[in-house]
């Protein structure tokens, strides 16, 4: 795949990074070269310190790449243009480059010559492990992109690198890449609080959690529908044994007692609070993040166009719909209709699980210093200005910091990487999947439902077996383990890879428009109006008056007494495109199969 190496002076490198581990808030450095030594500890530290800038950022503008904004490409968010992706709409063009080799590549020069260095061994070992995690993640990314791929652990004197092996299974490289995490947390030091944001034992172990719980899932539902992205040779012993590995590296992380879920008491801001706040350096909840810095130029810009109301965004009715009434209940039937009646009343923490209005903008909360959500959702702008379905995001705006929701790159809201709440998450699943005893379900979940004042699980009185609901056939513990995750981790950039491991794009994507809040039979309706809210660019549907054209879609058709916001209705006609038989994995490049001599085949139906 002739992996070119980018060369940038050592001496350089050691005189402009310094000495501080805290080194995630500077900016980013260049990859070093694959040619020099590495003689001492401190020169592994800043050879291995290039690597954390590979990690996911947040957007620096509305619609850009990052986590914040990830969800918008799954039934969580929408942006105004169509994900082509979710649509079917990639082709062989769109395939790129396998970067995640170039990065690879320098690990593994890394781990051969890290081992003839001399100095303080656990320093050295710290390093080494750090290594084996950052492959482990490079390897992770190529399989949930691309499935089999080419284990590559060494060296290779060739300038072509890898470029005559043929792809090894998926099962060989998540062997591989759990074997890589297993070293990692041999080497790796231990550490109670994430003050110096590298890489922990405890992440390792996190990671292993997060791995394990993807690939046991991916196989056992491929697997089941048959869809032809399953290793064809997977056993129901090999899902076994993923998912026992992913509960029991989750319970070593729970059993450790070094972090706990972040709650001052406060049921209506905690949640909120952790995504907002600039320094977690002491928060027992948060394991890995990066910090961001806009003193020195280091920010994002997600504050800025979420403080709007709009930021050419919105969270869809299928999210806020999952999220269960204030005693545990689904939201459904005439309940559900009459609070969508009057706009935002759905969303009050009254009514719902406390954390919907802590992630989306409830009408008079804070949105930046002296300015509150405004009564009615800006889906009548365009551009940043607008809201794609009436539910603002929420979730990470500093609505206490002004230069951050006025400025671009001035946010300076962090990434959380990894952090405990995933963990109880993933042992709840893995214990699900398994089949094991529902009580160790509920113990998990418990510390999540107690941070905003929620019941415990309740198997029975939360399933949703409403026809329309798109996991109505599951089981009850299985299905609430799912919407946990959902409601807990949306806009965390877990939700696209939740729904491709569970084989689910049948359910939630095929076919579907994403919708938005209630607009005919609610007073969304009647301040579309000449003397209401929407005055200054009204909204029409169905058909517009002489000199304006329709703007605006809503399900069903004039007449219906409940209609809802309909973004895609006219675009989207028959719902998404996703193709099942192909979109699940991404296509490779041609070139990439031409550099193998036809080794490396193009994916299913591409």
């Amino acid at each position: 795949m002739k992996i070119k190496n980018y060369i940038y002076a050592f001496s350089f490198l050691f005189m402009t990074t310094g000495c501080n581990d805290n080194f995630l808030d500077r900016l980013p450095i260049d990859q070093l070269s694959t040619t020099g030594s590495l003689a001492t500890a401190n020169e592994l530290r800043l050879y291995i310190n290039q690597f954390y800038e590979k990690l996911p950022n947040h957007p620096a503008f509305t619609g850009g790449e990052g986590i914040a904004y990830d969800d918008a490409r799954t039934d969580n968010m929408i942006f105004t243009t169509v994900n082509p992706r979710l649509n079917g709409q990639l082709t062989i063009s769109n395939a790129q480059a396998l970067n995640e080799y170039k990065d690879i590549r320098g690990l593994n020069f890394f781990l051969n010559k890290a081992s003839g260095v001399k100095g303080n061994q656990s320093d050295i070992d710290q390093y080494i492990g750090e290594a084996y995690f950052f492959r482990a993640w490079f390897y992770f990314e190529l399989v949930k992109k691309y499935g089999d791929v080419s284990w590559v652990n060494s060296l290779l004197s060739s300038d072509d690198e890898s470029t005559l092996l043929a792809r090894d299974s998926r099962v060989v490289i998540i062997d591989s890449v759990l074997n890589d995490l297993q070293k990692a947390t041999t080497l790796l030091g231990t550490k109670a609080n994430s003050s110096s944001m590298r890489i922990h034992k405890d992440v390792a172990h996190a990671m292993i959690s997060r791995v394990a719980l993807y690939e046991g899932t991916w196989q056992k539902y491929h697997k089941a529908k048959n869809t032809g992205f399953e290793t064809s040779t997977v056993t129901d012993a090999k899902i076994k044994e993923y998912l026992t590995a992913a509960k029991e590296a989750a319970q070593v992380v729970i059993n450790s007692n070094r972090w706990s879920i972040s709650t001052t008491g406060s049921e209506l801001t905690d949640y909120r609070d952790l995504f907002n706040t600039a320094d977690l350096s002491a928060n027992r909840e948060v394991l890995m993040w990066r910090k961001y810095n806009p003193a020195e130029n280091i920010g994002h810009g997600v504050s800025k166009y979420l403080s709007t109301g709009g930021g050419d965004i919105g969270v869809t009715l299928s999210l806020v719909d999952d999220y269960l009434t204030r005693d545990g209940r689904p939201f459904v039937g005439t309940e559900r209709s009459s609070h969508q009646a009057t706009y935002g009343e759905e969303l009050l923490p009254t009514i719902r699980d406390p954390r919907l209005s802590q992630t989306v903008g409830v009408p008079g909360e804070p949105i930046r210093p002296g300015g509150t959500v405004a009564a009615f959702p800006p889906i009548n702008q365009s551009g940043m200005n607008r809201n794609t379905t009436g539910y603002p995001m929420y979730k990470y705006i500093e609505y206490d910091n002004m230069a951050a929701t006025l400025d671009d790159g001035m946010s300076a809201a962090p990434v959380i990487y990894f952090r405990y709440a995933e963990v109880l998450l993933n042992y709840a699943e893995a214990v699900a999947e398994l089949g094991e005893d529902s009580q160790l379900v509920i113990e998990a979940l418990r510390p999540l439902r107690q941070r905003v004042g929620m019941p415990e699980v309740n198997f029975d009185r939360e399933f949703n077996a409403n026809s329309d609901y798109a996991f109505n056939d599951l089981g009850k513990v299985i299905q609430a383990v799912r919407r946990e995750r959902r409601v807990e981790m949306v806009a965390e950039g877990t939700r696209l890879a939740d729904i491709f491991r569970w084989a689910a794009a049948d359910k939630l994507i095929v076919g579907r428009r994403p919708l938005g809040a209630l607009f005919v039979g609610s007073n969304l309706d009647t301040e579309n109006s000449l003397t209401g809210f929407y005055n200054s660019s009204l909204l029409y549907y169905d058909t517009a008056p002489a000199g304006k054209s329709v703007n605006f879609y809503l399900t069903g058709s004039a007449g219906a007494a409940l209609r809802y916001i309909d973004p895609y209705k006219a675009v989207l006609p028959n719902g998404f495109g996703f193709k099942v038989n192909r979109d699940y994995l991404l296509p490779i490049q041609q070139r990439m199969i031409e550099l193998t001599d036809g080794k490396w085949q193009q994916n299913p139906n591409w």
